[in-house]
C-alpha cells in the first residue's frame, strides 16, 4: 500500500511580504525635524543677540549719592547686553538735573535706577568735623557710620552712639598742616530724614566720628 504525502499549498507557506512604512508619513519624523529646526533657530538667535551692541553710559569717576550726574562724568560705551540694555542709562536718556541715588563706581555701567531728578532725591549732604583721625582708607564713596558722643560738660562726653547708620563719604578735607587727620572736615551724604539729628548734634558740641562700615574702605 502506497502512502501519499499531502502536498501543502506552497502559497500558504510563503511569508507574506511586509508593507514598507513610508518614513515621511510618520508623524514622529516631522516632530523630530521640527525640533532640529527649532534648535538651529535658537542657537542662531543667541549668537545673533550676543553680537548686537547698544550704546550706554559708564561712569568715568566715582559718583556718590546726591551728586549731580553730568555728561562730563560719563563716557559712551558700546556693549553687548543681550536684551538688557533697558536696565542701563542710554546717552539720550540723560537729562539735566539728575543726581545719583547710590554710589556709582568708576568704570561701572550706569543703571537707570541709579539716577533720579534732583527734586526727587531722598538724600542730601552735610559737612561735619571729625573728632578723631580719619583713616586714610576713608575717601570718596566710602560707606560709613556716623557716631556721636554727646557733650555733658566742658571736656566731658557721654558714651558714643550711632547717629547715622548708613552714610556715604562725598569728600574728606584734610589739613596737611596738621599732624594726622584729626579735625578733618568730612562731607557726608545722608538721608534727608536724619539732617535735623546731625545738625542738632553739631550745634550741641557732640564729638562726631565717621567709622567705615564692615568691609568698607578695605
Amino acid at each position: 500500500m502506497t502512502t501519499t504525502t499531502p502536498i501543502r499549498d506552497v502559497a500558504a507557506l510563503a511569508p507574506v511580504p511586509r508593507r514598507r512604512r513610508v518614513f515621511w508619513g510618520d508623524a514622529r519624523f516631522f516632530i523630530g525635524l521640527a525640533l532640529i529646526v527649532a534648535s538651529i533657530a535658537g542657537v542662531w538667535w543667541v549668537v545673533s543677540a550676543a553680537r548686537q551692541t547698544a550704546p550706554v553710559l559708564a561712569a568715568e569717576t566715582t559718583i556718590v549719592p546726591g551728586e549731580a550726574v553730568t555728561a562730563g562724568d560719563l563716557a559712551v560705551v558700546d556693549v553687548a547686553l543681550g536684551g538688557a540694555e533697558d536696565a542701563y542709562l542710554a546717552p539720550h536718556e540723560l537729562a539735566e538735573g539728575y543726581v545719583a541715588t547710590r554710589t556709582i563706581e568708576a568704570g561701572e555701567l550706569v543703571p537707570s535706577s541709579a539716577v533720579t531728578p534732583a527734586d526727587e532725591a531722598a538724600v542730601t549732604t552735610v559737612v561735619v568735623e571729625s573728632a578723631v583721625d580719619v583713616p586714610s582708607s576713608v575717601g570718596e564713596g566710602t560707606a560709613v557710620e556716623l557716631w556721636a558722643a554727646p557733650l555733658l560738660e566742658q571736656g566731658v562726653y557721654d558714651e558714643p552712639r550711632i547717629l547715622v547708620a548708613d552714610a556715604t563719604v562725598a569728600a574728606v578735607l584734610r589739613d596737611d598742616a596738621v599732624m594726622g587727620a584729626a579735625g578733618a572736615s568730612i562731607e557726608l551724604v545722608i538721608d534727608r530724614a536724619r539732617v535735623a539729628d546731625v545738625l542738632a548734634a553739631v550745634s550741641s558740641g557732640a564729638a562726631l566720628s565717621a567709622v567705615p562700615q564692615s568691609g568698607a574702605g578695605s
